[in-house]
């Protein structure tokens, strides 16, 4: 199933997307939401982020070419960081630029979306935790991270998390291409075999020091190519079996 959320009548509402329309959901997706026969054209709607995520968890260093490009060694742990909730911007919508940053790079991602409650949970037993796969954009002011020595402010600028278009549910994340297109030219392209640590023992590693909670946003890592952007841009991000997310830059 492709899970969005959108405003329909007031009220904002998930649905299942099938090609260019949309089956309004009734239920939890989380407990099992079933589709109506209410169905509303895509090109009707506005999608919103799919979920509003409890916490943001990011992942750095994890695509072994990406590592290679850095001037850090591999990490013998998943390096975890925490990015504002208040980041979130869905697809369509604009990264903002601030006006003191000098050096701000998208890195295209593909994220996890948790389904349950999950603490202590072995790498075997990680993907019944698991809701589905999504597409970040964990947009990055670099020369903020120099200042700082810190992810906290280069990573958690509002609009700093474009993530979307849906959560597909069902789908192996152990072998998906990953591309990312600035101005329609590929800057990134890889597959998440290069992942260091893959999803399940991202997902078991984060168990352990903070529990998951039913909605929690793990962004896994981004491939080899980052790259500056500015204003003007257009980026769009597209994860194998899940789609693109476009975003603009202002």
């Amino acid at each position: 199933m492709k899970i969005v959320q959108f405003e329909h009548h007031g009220s904002t509402v998930w649905g299942s997307l099938h090609n260019e329309n949309i089956h309004i959901l009734t239920g939890d997706i989380f407990s099992g939401a079933t589709e109506t026969n209410e169905v509303v054209p895509l090109s009707q709607v506005k999608l919103l982020p799919p979920i509003a995520p409890p916490k943001i968890i990011g992942i750095g260093l994890n695509y072994k070419a990406h590592i290679k490009e850095s001037p850090f060694p591999a990490p013998e742990v998943p390096l975890m960081f925490l990015k504002a909730t208040t980041s979130v911007i869905g697809h369509l919508d604009t990264i903002i630029l601030p006006p003191d940053a000098k050096k701000v790079e998208y890195e295209g991602e593909l994220g996890i979306v948790i389904g349950k409650k999950a603490s202590h949970v072995s790498e075997a037993e990680a993907m019944n935790y698991v809701l589905g796969c999504t597409v970040v954009n964990d947009i990055s002011a670099r020369d903020y991270h120099a200042q700082d020595k810190s992810f906290c402010r280069s990573k958690g600028v509002d609009t700093f998390c474009p993530f979307g278009p849906c959560i597909v549910t069902g789908l192996d994340p152990s072998n998906l291409k990953i591309e990312t297109r600035l101005n329609g030219k590929t800057v990134q392209s890889s597959d998440t075999s290069d992942l260091l640590f893959n999803v399940p023992q991202l997902v078991s590693f984060a168990s352990r020091y903070m529990t998951l909670l039913p909605g929690d946003l793990i962004a896994t890592g981004t491939p080899g190519g980052v790259g500056a952007i500015k204003k003007g841009d257009v980026l769009e991000v597209e994860v194998e079996g899940v789609g693109v997310l476009k975003n603009f830059v202002c």
